[in-house]
Parts: C-alpha cells; structure tokens; sequence
C-alpha cells in the first residue's frame, strides 16, 4: 500500500534525514513539503521530487496524506503536531516532544482523542550497536549495571543548520528554549532509559553558555554546555556531558559499567562497541559508525515510524517515553 506524507518545516533534519528517508521508504509515494518560508519548501521539493503545500491547511487537509513529519522548531511542536492529529494524520514529531512537560501533555491529549499514531524521533534507539547493548545488558551477560558515563557533543548546530549562522534559532530562548539541553541532552537520556530499563529520577547540574554567541556578538540566551550527574530509580549512578563546544570530532559515546565488566559504546570508530570482561578477555562488535552531522546514514526512524502505520503497531518511541526524557531536561535547567 502506498500513501503520501506531509512535511512541516524545511530545514536541515527535514533535508538530510525525513526527506531522504521519506523517498527511500517503499510505502511513501510522494512528500508534501511545508515551509512559512515557501521558497524553501520549493527547494525540497525539487529536490526530492515532492510538491509544495502554500498553507498548513493544504498539508492537513489533504485526504491524500495519511503520516506527517513535524519538524518545526522545539516552540511549535504544541501547536502543529496536535493539529495533525486532530486533522486524522499519524504523526512523527522531532525531539523534544515540547518546550514544557505541560505542552507536551496538551500534545497527548490530542493523540488520545485522534486514535492516531505518534511517535517522537529519539533516534539514538535505532543504532544497531545500542539495540546489541540493550539485548546484552538483558541478557544479564555482564551482571547488574552498577554505574555509566554518557557524552554527546559537537561543534555546534550553526555548522549543521540551513545558513550556517549563528543567528540559528538553536540560539533562540524563546525558539529553542533549552539548547544544548534538548537538543544533544535529551537523546542520550532516551538512550539511558532504553538501554538501562530505567528512568533517571534524580539530577544536580551544571549549564551554562560558555563560548557561543549570537549574530550580534552577545553571549546566547541558552546554554551550550551541560554536565550533570544523575541517579535512576532503580538506583544506578551516572554522569552525562552535553556540548556544542566540541571544536573537534563529534562525541557520542557511552560507557556502561556492570558487576563483570565494562561496555564501551561508540568509543573507537572501528570497533563500535566493545566489551571488556573482569577477567581479561576482549569483545570488539564491528557493526556501524554512529550518523553524526559529517556522515549522513540511515536513522532506521522513518521506517520504524512507516511501518507502526502498515503494520499497525504501537509506535516505537512513545509520548510518555518522549515526556520521561524531557521531565529530566527541566530538572537539569531548574524548571521543573
């Protein structure tokens, strides 16, 4: 069976990762593109070979389009992905679900009243090297997981945003509301909780906008700079360090520590993950590099979400999953 699919918001995650894997998936036969800025709907659209909807009425009321991407900026989450749901569409909405827990609960409101499916693009669950983590870590191989360091850091979204400016609205209080922190954080504490079977309950932390400034020069209104420790409630301790101020080679690693032995995951390129035991012995796990802003690969998300409608499943990530890790993002910036 093939459908149309609908785009809200043209910019980079649009361009390199929902559209191309939108276009590759065998189920989409063609994506609706909608940008406020038209012009830049029309570049994907010829880019990719869509068309263009003038109006979001046109993209929600368009009996042809049965799934909608929202990739609008964090503020506009509570007010596009409920109206999609509203207007009968499957929604996959980037992270964070929300600027606030309370917008997000507005957002599953109306998932609840629509019957339709949404699901949150927490996209670090879909690595083959953490899904083999995860299935170790059940199986108990290495023991009880005892404590973890978790990092995700780069140079900053101005390299990877549409202008390659740093008037990006990542830098925006009222836009992104909370950087660094929901933008990298929030996918290495989804990470946390799916790898661990977990929720982290408690967090002391430290953020701050160290170095970034805006395109008038003045220091940015959000943080770029995250260190936090952390405790879950089944009693695990960890540390999390998120980044924009990594002016090197990006970092997303994650070590896990248990009772029999260390896991470290994406810490050397060629051997993703690698297991070292108590007593000696090596396991090196060659399975994918990690898609970083350098190396555009596959998420696996949009056919994770493609398939939940086809085959009608419960959507991978979820809303209450996707209001978990957003919970401790407002804890880290005090406003829980």
């Amino acid at each position: 069976m093939g459908f149309n699919v609908g785009i809200i918001g043209c910019g980079s995650i649009t361009r390199f990762r929902h559209a191309p894997e939108y276009k590759a998936n065998p189920h989409v036969e063609e994506i609706v593109f909608y940008d406020r800025n038209i012009e830049r709907a029309k570049r994907l659209a010829e880019e990719f070979g869509g068309r263009v909807a003038e109006k979001l009425d046109d993209l929600l009321l368009d009996p042809t389009i049965v799934a909608i991407s929202d990739c609008s900026s964090n503020e506009a989450h509570h007010i596009h992905t409920p109206k999609a749901l509203l207007s009968g569409k499957h929604v996959l909405c980037e992270k964070p679900i929300a600027v606030s827990v309370e917008y997000a609960e507005n957002i599953v409101e109306a998932e609840r009243k629509s019957g339709k499916k949404l699901m949150i693009d927490h996209n670090q669950r879909f690595t083959k090297v953490h899904q083999k983590a995860k299935e170790i870590i059940q199986m108990n191989e290495l023991g009880e997981v005892l404590t973890f360091k978790t990092t995700f850091g780069h140079e900053g979204p101005e390299s990877w945003g549409v202008t390659k400016s740093n008037a990006t609205w990542f830098f925006k209080k009222e836009r992104s509301h909370s950087g660094v922190a929901g933008d990298l954080g929030i996918h290495k504490i989804d990470l946390i909780h799916y790898l661990l079977d977990d929720e982290i309950a408690d967090v002391h932390a430290f953020h701050g906008a160290l170095d970034k400034v805006d395109e008038h020069g003045k220091p940015i209104e959000v943080c770029d700079n995250v260190v936090c420790a952390l405790q879950t409630k089944k009693g695990r301790l960890g540390t999390a360090s998120f980044s924009w101020t990594y002016y090197g080679a990006e970092d997303n690693s994650t070590t896990i520590y248990c009772q029999k032995g260390i896991m470290k995951i994406y810490h050397d390129p060629d051997a993703q993950l690698i297991i070292e035991m108590n007593d000696g012995s090596v396991i090196k796990y060659e399975l994918e590099q990690i898609q970083t802003n350098d190396n555009q690969t596959s998420t696996g998300v949009i056919d994770a979400f493609i398939s939940c409608i086809v085959n009608d499943e419960n959507p991978p990530v979820t809303s209450h999953e996707a209001i978990a890790s957003l919970k401790v993002v407002e804890k880290i910036l005090g406003t829980d």
